[in-house]
């Protein structure tokens, strides 16, 4: 399961050999936000102003801060550290619940938030724990991922400029001869104007509509002859080469697989509880498109239905698919 940044046993704590607290496990937290307390049977190991500390909790605290650690493994001025940051903790929360900041602007929707996530954690986790994807599934995916893959990438460069008449005038110096990597340092870009423009190898799929349509049009090599305006700006674009695109091998990318179906199948059992709960959705500017009429016609639109553009003019991030780098 995922960890829980715990904010508020975020001080200092030099004496656990320079372990600071980053993490803990959701199970304990899911409770907090709502007021309630984690069943925890375990001895009392400390009280303050009445409010118990249990074994479990303080032990529950060390495996976080310290990536997977318990008190053993602690020495005792270590482990008196915790104890005191724990105390800490529950000091300054009480004065908080005393202050009414729990009900506060927006601390309030921060515990709500953190609880409803932690509990779908747990479900999901639970859920999950017997549905282990199966070889034959994974192959699916597999063959899934595989068929949504481009085909072939793009090696482009570009230059950057702010206005239609800077771009104009980079492309009559190229045509007259001039160096691309000199004309590039005026881009811009700033990641790519000092390696003279270049954007490395990438999808189409990867740039706004305008930038891959004008890409696609060019052979290697070529250059736009006119400035490609995007929301960024105005392109100058070079098309340097293409090539086929390779796909991973089963074994190499069957861990990413595996988490793919495994999300596929917690989003099913989620449109599952949405399909039988009594939800209202008030607010008319926030309740979505209508979805398509069941049957061919409805199958057909949701197949049809044009793909989100890319939000930059250069490579985001790789998309979620099964490609694995080395």
């Amino acid at each position: 399961m995922n960890h829980l940044r715990m904010f508020f046993l975020a001080a200092p704590l030099v004496a656990l050999a320079a372990c600071q607290p980053k993490a803990a496990d959701t199970t304990t937290a899911a409770a907090a936000p709502a007021g309630g307390k984690v069943a925890d049977a375990s001895a009392v190991i400390a009280k303050v102003n009445g409010e118990p500390i249990t074994r479990d909790y303080y032990e529950y605290y060390i495996k976080g801060v310290t990536q997977g650690k318990t008190s053993a493994d602690l020495n005792p001025t270590q482990r008196a550290a915790a104890l005191d940051n724990l105390i800490r903790a529950k000091l300054v929360s009480a004065e908080a619940v005393k202050e009414g900041l729990q009900n506060a602007d927006p601390t309030v929707y921060i515990l709500d938030l953190t609880r409803d996530q932690v509990l779908e954690q747990a479900v999901q986790e639970k859920y999950l724990k017997t549905r282990t994807p199966t070889d034959q599934e994974l192959r699916a995916e597999y063959d899934n991922q595989i068929a949504l893959m481009p085909k072939t990438e793009y090696h482009a460069r570009h230059i950057l400029l702010p206005t239609q008449e800077a771009a104009q005038a980079t492309i009559s110096k190229l045509e007259k001869g001039a160096k691309w990597e000199e004309l590039a340092k005026q881009s811009t870009d700033p990641g790519s104007k000092n390696n003279g423009g270049d954007l490395g190898w990438f999808s189409p799929e990867r740039m706004v509509p305008q930038f891959s349509g004008a890409l696609l049009a060019l052979k290697p090599n070529e250059f736009t002859h006119q400035p490609i305006q995007t929301q960024f700006g105005w392109h100058v674009i070079q098309l340097l080469g293409t090539r086929e695109v390779t796909p991973p091998p089963y074994d190499q990318v069957k861990g990413r697989l595996e988490q793919v179906v495994q999300a596929k199948k917690f989003r099913a059992y989620g449109d599952e509880l949405m399909k039988g709960a009594k939800v209202e959705k008030l607010d008319p500017t926030l309740a979505g498109p209508t979805p398509p009429a069941p049957g061919a016609a409805g199958a057909a639109a949701a197949a049809t239905a044009p793909a989100a553009p890319a939000a930059a003019a250069t490579p985001a991030s790789p998309p979620a698919d099964t490609t694995e780098k080395k």
